[in-house]
């Protein structure tokens, strides 16, 4: 019979279990800490607890963590990771320092199920969902990085590798209360975003929720008939429809959105784009990411002219819109926006295949 993972047991759970064991119930307080805010990869690393503990955890539970596969360096200054999350299935997870920010942008799924035309991850099918704790793993492995490479902690997270969060709800919102949680790394959910494609029920539920985390749309055009054409989500999670899930979110957080808008050469790069983008604009309290993209494979989408990126964000800012140009980083390792495929050799052929 296979030993349950100590990591998806609840606080009140694992302190049951410690009792369980003959221990008081303060030792399951260590126990988190050494899971959550110190990322013990053994039982055996737990020196605070007494031997005869850690045999018995170590009896009982399993203590499974992501390991990090491979890594790939550009020039840029961004690191790609592949972790290893067993059974040969690989997510990747990419660090981007910049002056201001040391983020890590991280996976809440292997593969994905929604197969946006502009996405190498699409091209994936769906193989599982992460846990929470796989997810605050690679938080916590980046963080390492960012540590090790550069002297800095992390200053923002965000949900936007591989994988719809939408799609995993329960397992990303325990992620983000691991991550943010004592026990736990600390951070503000105020530096976590979560990106989704549009899941205009999943996105009441955050609101109902009350959750304290940034939220950004996939939006990518601002036009249904556009963006049915590169985003089948769309067709049952139409503009309208997530107009109102945004206004709803918005009313139970008071927190504002972001708009993600990869730019695409001669497909939503006009000033008539930038008109509708606008007019959607109004829907709720936002400001706007125009992401320049990095054409993947084989993709039949290409990066905009500059000026006509220029254009566009002038339009945009002529309405009073907060824009920020987002610049496609880690080109040369495939990690830039839309890229994580897994191309590193620790892939499956079953992943390669796509």
């Amino acid at each position: 019979m296979a030993k349950q993972d100590i990591r998806t047991l609840t606080s009140s759970e694992l302190k049951e279990a410690v009792v369980g064991l003959g221990e008081k119930a303060f030792r399951a307080k260590q126990i988190e800490e050494w899971l959550w805010t110190k990322g013990a990869a053994s039982f055996e690393e737990m020196s605070n607890l007494s031997k005869g503990l850690r045999e018995r955890l170590d009896a009982a539970f399993e203590l499974n963590r992501i390991e990090v596969a491979d890594q790939q360096f550009s020039s840029d200054g961004t690191i790609k990771c592949a972790f290893d999350v067993r059974a040969g299935q690989v997510v990747e997870g990419v660090l981007i320092p910049t002056s201001k920010r040391m983020t890590a942008c991280i996976s809440s799924q292997a593969g994905c199920s929604l197969a946006c035309k502009f996405c190498a991850t699409g091209r994936l099918k769906l193989l599982k969902n992460l846990s929470a704790g796989e997810i605050y793993d690679q938080v916590e492995m980046i963080r390492g990085m960012a540590q090790e490479q550069y002297n800095q902690g992390l200053t923002n997270i965000v949900y936007m590798g591989m994988g719809e969060p939408l799609l995993n709800y329960r397992a990303v919102l325990e992620s983000v209360e691991r991550i943010c949680g004592d026990p736990g790394l600390g951070m503000s959910p105020k530096r976590i975003t979560v990106s989704t494609a549009g899941i205009a029920k999943a996105i009441k539920r955050l609101g109902d929720d009350q959750v304290r985390f940034n939220l950004a749309l996939s939006l990518h055009a601002a036009n249904d008939e556009k963006r049915n054409r590169i985003m089948a989500i769309n067709e049952s999670n139409n503009l309208e429809a997530l107009a109102e899930a945004l206004q709803y979110f918005h009313e139970k957080t008071g927190t504002r959105v972001t708009f993600e808008y990869i730019i695409f050469r001669d497909f939503n790069d006009q000033l008539e784009d930038a008109q509708e983008l606008a007019n959607f604009c109004a829907c709720v309290p936002c400001k706007v990411n125009v992401i320049e993209y990095n054409p993947i494979d084989g993709g039949e989408f290409q990066q905009a002219a500059p000026e006509r990126v220029d254009a566009f964000v002038g339009l945009l800012e002529s309405r009073n819109i907060i824009v920020n140009v987002r610049r496609s980083r880690g080109k040369d390792i495939d990690a830039a926006c839309g890229q994580l495929a897994n191309k590193n050799a620790a892939a499956t052929p079953q992943l390669k295949e796509g």
